[in-house]
């Protein structure tokens, strides 16, 4: 009765781990051997359960049941917003036991608590037994985040499955066995066997299985029924003879080609002796990927209008779904999304100044924003400007003018291509940003000479600026004019540490998160208001604040993370909570957009599955580490 009973906790106990990450991929032999060592241990409200007086910490927590909450111990101010809440399933302190040292924060318990206790010697007899274990706790968020990606993948990924490129071997995209008759078989019962077998077209081969010719759903009407031809006549009486053919080996490419060359809507897949091996229809091109990148490249490139690269942007957005289904992290796939636009309004400006003379004229073509950080989502409008030399000789007003004028073009041939033009009026062809060279640098210094409220939200657009078109040098000449008007302003960045300290982190004491009380999206947390802007504001202050030219968000935190000797791990946490919350945005901008809605960054965290919830709580919490750093850097 005794085993009965013990048997019945570990089940039990393994039942609960199993909901929760990492326990849910743990390897059975450990997890057994966790819920066979573990004992479970109770904890009334208000209880401090770990204090850094108690000294090196001598089990491992695994919280089953209530609230506790995290504060790091001394500054009573900093703890509160320092505050981390953990639920059910969550272990602590992992660092602390990693270590074999005493906890630098104060554990306590909200509501009453009940903990799986683990003895910290068979917490590291655990760590050895399971690789799953020791990457959670050795790489924490990236575990986690290699989950999620996982449970991404395959979200996506049958959604994509029969989605290949043109590059793809007919072989690899047939799929059904090719259905056909002798010559000399009855109308009729090739009619019979189209019907019974629901498919539009059959192919008529020889002896050889040599392909002869093909009869399609549309002949029974144009050759059968109209005419009033007899259903017992031979197939081959009303078939198109000499069908199109292609070998196995031929591309996807290919087979779209000899559709559009011959006005054809199927091609046959033959074998070396060119015996019949599979039906190609147009239906079957359609579904596949169009193009693959270097096809979309070359169709920008060599885009003669307004249309082709509309259709161009098209397949930029329907490879980097095939990219999400693939696995590929959120960094690789903004990166990618903003290399291709880059390349797209670089032939928007190419296509327009064969209409535009601006000969004689040295200037370029600014990306803001998103853009200028290679970090464009699926939603994305225009941010863009212009900035000109303008010599003694030179009239700046009709130099101006005619650059005003070309940008008004390529700013509305952005919005036909997918870019809709901004509210916000920042393009270049609004005067304000189609700006000489010194007049661009004195508007930088005055925004840091003074930085007002306006003068800052400016800085968050404007200083993440990078050369698409024309003279780059003058781009990098502004980058070098404003580092060095940042580093030697330490008020100015004190006030952008303030200004990026305004949004903090939706995390909640109680719930797990604080979610938006807009009446219009209850529920919800804004994924780029709340989460990727407080890691994008928080890298550009340390990043003019050493000097660092970088725009790029991830390049930032990596570059300025050496400068401040925060440790690689550190960094690497941040980078990897960063990259979730963009994978998370671009994933739901593309299910809205499937919708038939506009893409928007509003998730709902109870819409998140565990894994999901977790990672998004613990990315959040990086981001205030981030912030921690700003208030202690420049005592805020």
């Amino acid at each position: 009765m005794v085993n009965s009973a013990s048997e019945m906790l570990i089940a039990a106990t393994i039942e609960f781990l199993q909901s929760f990450p990492p326990f849910d991929r743990m390897e059975s032999d450990a997890l057994r051997f966790l819920a066979e060592r573990v004992k479970l241990a109770y904890y009334p409200k208000e209880t401090q359960i770990i204090t850094p007086e108690a000294g090196v910490v001598p089990v491992f927590r695994i919280l089953q049941r209530g609230k506790v909450v995290a504060r790091p111990a001394g500054n009573l101010t900093l703890g509160e917003q320092a505050a981390l809440t953990l639920g059910p399933g969550e272990g602590f302190p992992i660092g602390s036991a990693m270590a074999q040292r005493a906890s630098s924060n104060v554990y306590t318990a909200i509501s009453d608590v009940f903990c799986f206790e683990l003895a910290i010697a068979d917490f590291f007899s655990l760590l050895q037994k399971s690789v799953v274990f020791n990457l959670f706790c050795t790489q924490y968020i990236a575990s986690l985040l290699s989950q999620s990606r996982q449970q991404l993948q395959t979200q996506f990924s049958q959604r994509v499955a029969e989605q290949q490129t043109m590059n793809s071997p007919l072989a690899s995209v047939i799929k059904r066995t090719p259905i056909s008759v002798r010559r000399g078989t009855p109308v009729r019962s090739v009619v019979e066997m189209m019907a019974a077998r629901t498919i539009g077209s059959m192919i008529v081969v020889d002896d050889e299985e040599r392909p002869v010719g093909i009869f399609t759903q549309s002949d029974v009407l144009k050759r059968i029924v109209l005419p009033g031809a007899s259903l017992d006549q031979p197939i081959e009486a009303v078939m198109s003879p000499h069908p199109h053919t292609l070998p196995l080996a031929a591309t996807a490419y290919d087979a779209a080609l000899a559709l559009a060359m011959h006005g054809v809507r199927h091609v046959l897949a033959v074998d070396e002796g060119g015996r019949l091996q599979g039906v190609v229809s147009e239906r079957d091109l359609f579904t596949l990927q169009r193009v693959g990148l270097r096809q979309i490249r070359q169709t920008i490139d060599s885009a003669a209008n307004i249309d082709m690269l509309l259709q161009a942007s098209h397949d930029v957005r329907q490879l980097s779904l095939n990219m999400l289904a693939q696995g590929v992290g959120a960094e690789q796939i903004t990166q990618f999304i903003s290399a291709l636009n880059d390349t797209l309004t670089r032939r928007v400006i190419e296509l327009n100044l064969e209409r535009h003379d601006l000969v004689g004229i040295d200037w370029a073509w600014l990306a803001f924003g998103s853009e200028g950080r290679d970090e464009q989502t699926f939603s994305t409008d225009q941010d863009n400007g212009i900035v000109f030399l303008c010599t003694d000789i030179m009239d700046r007003e009709h130099t101006q003018l005619r650059l005003l004028e070309f940008a008004r073009d390529v700013n509305a041939d952005l919005d036909r291509c997918g870019f809709p033009l901004c509210s916000g009026k920042i393009m270049a062809s609004n005067p304000a940003l189609c700006l000489t060279l010194e007049e661009w640098e004195e508007k930088f210094a005055a925004w840091v000479r003074t930085p007002e409220p306006e003068a800052l939200l400016n800085a968050t657009i404007f200083f993440d600026f990078r050369p698409l078109f024309g003279q780059f040098n003058l781009a990098e000449r502004m980058r070098i004019a404003l580092l060095r008007q940042t580093r030697g302003n330490p008020l100015f960045l004190r006030m952008l540490a303030a200004n990026a300290l305004t949004v903090t982190p939706p995390l909640g004491m109680i719930r797990d998160f604080v979610t938006d009380e807009d009446p219009e999206h209850p529920g919800c947390i804004d994924l780029k208001k709340y989460g990727s802007r407080l890691f994008i504001d928080a890298a550009r202050v340390f990043a003019l604040g050493h000097d660092v030219s970088v725009t790029n968000t991830v390049l930032r935190l990596k570059q300025t993370g050496a400068a401040m000797n925060v440790s690689p791990e550190e960094v690497g946490a941040a980078i990897d909570a960063f990259n979730f919350i963009q994978l998370m945005r671009l994933r739901h901008q593309h299910a809205e957009q499937q919708q038939g809605r506009e893409g928007n960054n509003r998730v709902r965290p109870d819409d998140l599955n565990e894994v999901e919830r977790r990672i998004l709580k613990e990315s959040f919490r990086q981001a205030r580490k981030l912030q921690q750093r700003l208030k202690l850097d420049y005592q805020l």
